[in-house]
């Protein structure tokens, strides 16, 4: 097994990291979204070309997320339109088309009122990011890490489902967006300044 690479001021940044607790809604890979399930949120899985993915974390509280947020009503109901905007303000990051590739199921409806709603995830190219900047929505100004999809998981505490939800962008990604199967596992911080992808 090859030795995870980062730098001294990364591992005190992962040394911060908090994770959420599950909420346990369950992942139904490759589903549609059932008619008159409103969908609340959609989050990304940002693959750059050695497979690694854009993850944020908020050096506030330590808490890492994807890139991705609630739909707005200029998404006019698109998960992709939702996941670009949101991916834009979190990250400043350019995307390729974005691809479903299944729903979380909120039954309690947190992100909706007290109401059940769906949370979907996508799957994209990561093309490139801007100089980093605060999010217009929350004023949190993110850390852009790279990391591997595993990896990933584990900083999101997300266990077993998250590493379904994980495998499944990985084969979508390997498919579509010609990245290979077993990610760079060096992790990489995204210069302040931006950079672009090829």
């Amino acid at each position: 097994m090859s030795r995870i690479e980062y730098s001294a001021e990364i591992a005190e940044l992962l040394g911060r990291v908090r994770r959420r607790p599950t909420a346990g809604w369950p992942w139904r890979p490759g589903e549609q979204v059932p008619e008159g399930l409103p969908v609340k949120q959609s989050w990304g899985w940002l693959f750059v070309p050695d497979g690694r993915v854009l993850t944020l974390v908020n050096p506030r509280d330590g808490v890492v997320s994807l890139p991705g947020g609630s739909l707005e009503p200029e998404d006019v109901g698109d998960p992709g339109t939702a996941l670009a905007r949101e991916a834009g303000e979190e990250a400043q990051a350019a995307i390729g088309p974005a691809h479903y590739l299944g729903y979380l199921y909120d039954r309690v409806g947190s992100a909706n009122g007290g109401h059940e709603c769906a949370r979907v995830r996508m799957a994209a190219a990561l093309r490139s990011v801007g100089p980093t900047a605060p999010d217009p929505a929350s004023g949190r100004h993110y850390r852009r890490l790279l990391v591997a999809p595993g990896l990933a998981v584990e900083l999101l505490g997300w266990g077993g489902p998250g590493l379904r939800q994980a495998r499944a962008a990985v084969d979508l990604a390997v498919r579509l967006l010609g990245v290979p199967a077993a990610a760079e596992e060096a992790i990489e911080e995204l210069p302040p300044t931006g950079l672009a992808f090829h």
